[in-house]
């Protein structure tokens, strides 16, 4: 994933030449890709193609994504808003609608047969996230509504009981304002202090400087893989490493990581982990905490109701173990099938794959970018995911947002609920378009075109 500088800064991955590639030949190595013909692996590919992997079919996978065809203002959608929310393939569609039709009810205890069929389709979608994560066990799968609320379980169960006055929680400036919020309110709530790690200039994590904060006081470590707002890859195990030997726990935000590499929390050893479904081409409403089966067990339930018990009196309740004891009430039945379909839809695909295509999209896309004057890049890490923020001489983001809509081309301006980090590089919104597998060039190209006409203007369009 390592971008090598060039001599404009920018550059092709380890593996090709160091020298930069222009447009047109950028765009031919992803045709290559999208276009090999059946058996071209088994050849002597070029340098270039062998580079990449084996072929991907982006034009095939568009197929499987009906929102893709909608029309915008009489414009054929560029979806370019992923990291807020990605689309669904009709596979997950399909799967919602057999749900309703066929196994819609509450899970457990009941003895009829939808009850059996609804429970079997919820447990199965668990055992689904436990092998795409590689969890050791079902039991350390707990569904909730999303990375949000996953991490507000973790502050207000484990949290409560086990940080206390003068404790120490570690973030970092990169943070989605869902992992600063809860902590904050954990803080003021017990006297414990937070503590942020900065970045640099390009919007790395100063490891040199998140290692300082560290210490006896520190309990808690809580960070992004992916920052959402500039995409920098944050070096994670080495920083969960690092949390482990001064005798902490560590929180993992995978929101914007799941749908963009593989995640094997068993070798990134976090005692937490969350990402949100509709993150990764399923349902809005369902997310899943991950936690190592010890932890969870020890932590006392943030919510109180049915299902989470084993026996209840007027004196006193008896909690199931996790992931039960976690999840009140009627859950997410139906998404969280959902879920299990999107996760089989991508690793059908494979994650590796998404990767290095994104990786190339980023480079076509960063590139073309950093030719239209007056635009400035935010966030320029050597290591990124599909997010690119910028912001762009004479013009509002929000104004830049408008008339991109107008071209029927989604991006999404604003703060993105990540403020601390824009106010370091001395803005307070972006425009940020952002990449799934299913863009294309042909998305790109249209962005660029229509910044160029954009840029063009001094004033809002």
């Amino acid at each position: 994933m390592t971008i090598t500088s060039g001599p404009d800064g920018f550059g092709l991955t380890d593996a090709l030449s160091a020298a930069v590639p222009g447009e047109a030949e950028l765009k031919a190595l992803l045709d290559s890709l999208w276009n090999a013909p059946p058996g071209w692996e088994t050849a002597v590919p070029s340098p270039s193609v062998a580079a990449f992997g084996a072929p991907f079919d982006v034009n095939l996978v568009r197929r499987d994504f009906p929102i893709l065809q909608e029309q915008v203002n009489g414009r054929q959608l560029v979806w370019l808003d992923n990291a807020a929310t990605t689309q669904k393939p009709q596979a997950v569609i399909d799967r919602l609608k057999y749900f309703y039709e066929h196994e819609n009810s509450n899970i457990h205890r009941a003895a009829h047969e939808l009850a059996a069929r609804a429970t079997d389709a919820y447990e199965e979608a668990r055992e689904k996230v436990r092998g795409f994560l590689n969890a050791s066990s079902v039991k350390e799968i707990v569904f909730v509504r999303g990375a949000t609320e996953a991490i507000n379980l973790v502050a207000k169960s484990w949290g409560r009981q086990f940080i206390g006055k003068d404790d120490e929680i570690v973030i970092t400036w990169l943070e989605h304002h869902a992992n600063i919020v809860p902590w904050q309110q954990l803080a003021n709530e017990t006297g414990a202090r937070l503590r942020v790690a900065p970045v640099d200039d390009k919007g790395q994590i100063l490891l040199d400087e998140y290692t300082k904060l560290l210490g006896s006081k520190t309990k808690l470590v809580s960070f992004p893989q992916v920052s959402n707002a500039l995409g920098t890859i944050t070096p994670a195990k080495q920083i969960i490493e690092a949390a482990h030997a001064a005798g902490a726990k560590v929180l993992l935000d995978g929101a914007q990581s799941v749908s963009h590499m593989p995640v094997n929390v068993q070798d990134l050893n976090a005692d937490w982990f969350v990402f949100s479904g509709h993150k990764i081409f399923a349902p809005t409403g369902i997310g899943v905490l991950y936690g190592k089966e010890a932890l969870l067990n020890e932590a006392p339930p943030w919510q109180g109701g049915g299902n989470m018990i084993t026996d209840v009196t007027f004196e006193r309740s008896l909690f199931q173990a996790a992931p039960g004891r976690f999840e009140a009430g009627t859950g997410n039945i139906a998404d969280a099938v959902g879920l299990g379909a999107a996760l089989d839809y991508v690793s059908k695909i494979g994650l590796q794959k998404i990767e290095e295509y994104e990786h190339q999209l980023l480079i076509y896309a960063t590139k073309l970018l950093n030719d239209i004057p007056g635009l400035r890049i935010i966030g320029t890490a050597p290591e990124k995911a599909g997010v690119i923020s910028f912001v762009l001489d004479g013009h509002k983001t929000e104004d830049i947002g408008t008339a991109l809509n107008r071209e029927g081309i989604a991006v999404r301006a604003g703060h993105h609920c990540a403020q601390p980090i824009l106010r370091r590089f001395g803005v307070e919104s972006t425009v940020r378009p952002s990449l799934a597998f299913y863009n294309t060039c042909e998305d790109i190209d249209r962005l660029i075109a229509a910044l160029g006409r954009i840029a063009t203007y001094r004033v809002p369009i």
